[in-house]
């Protein structure tokens, strides 16, 4: 298995910015859909989420903006698992135009399996837990995105 298209949309006029490409806010709610597709992917739907009580919150996140995004264009999301413990998730994913294999845009992201009554940290379920493990087993021989773990610094000064 490849990566996973897990959101798909065109640019709209109102998230593009005075330099004329994508708002950089609207980059992150672009992968926040993908998340939310992904979650679906996992048997976290809305229903899934009222039904348990439980659900996924973002822990941290990394945004690398790599070529410009302009008005109109198609997009898509591909999302990779990283890895994956008994409560947190480690993801990536890259943003393209509509069949290019180049990324436009990176997004890592930790996020945390929460059951909501707390709110505090809870196991995977093991529905989601098989669900997850499937995804990673398929994606396995895929190399690491290079924008994994990148750290913001300015260079030491001389």
């Amino acid at each position: 298995m490849p990566t996973l298209t897990t959101y798909q949309t065109r640019i709209i006029p109102d998230w593009v910015d005075y330099n004329g490409h994508l708002r950089d806010a609207f980059y992150l709610l672009i992968f926040s859909y993908a998340t939310d597709a992904l979650m679906d992917r996992l048997g976290m739907d809305s229903n899934n989420r009222e039904a348990s009580g439980h659900s996924l919150f973002t822990l941290e996140l990394h945004l690398n903006y790599l070529h410009e995004v302009k008005l109109d264009a198609e997009v898509e999301v591909h999302t990779q698992i990283i890895g994956h413990d008994s409560k947190r998730l480690h993801l990536y994913h890259s943003l393209h135009k509509v069949g290019d294999p180049q990324e436009l845009a990176g997004n890592e992201q930790m996020l945390l399996h929460v059951d909501l009554a707390g709110p505090r940290s809870a196991p995977f379920t093991p529905d989601t837990l098989n669900h997850l493990q499937a995804i990673v087993a398929a994606q396995t021989d895929l190399p690491t995105p290079a924008y994994i773990g990148r750290v913001i610094a300015l260079p030491p000064a001389r």
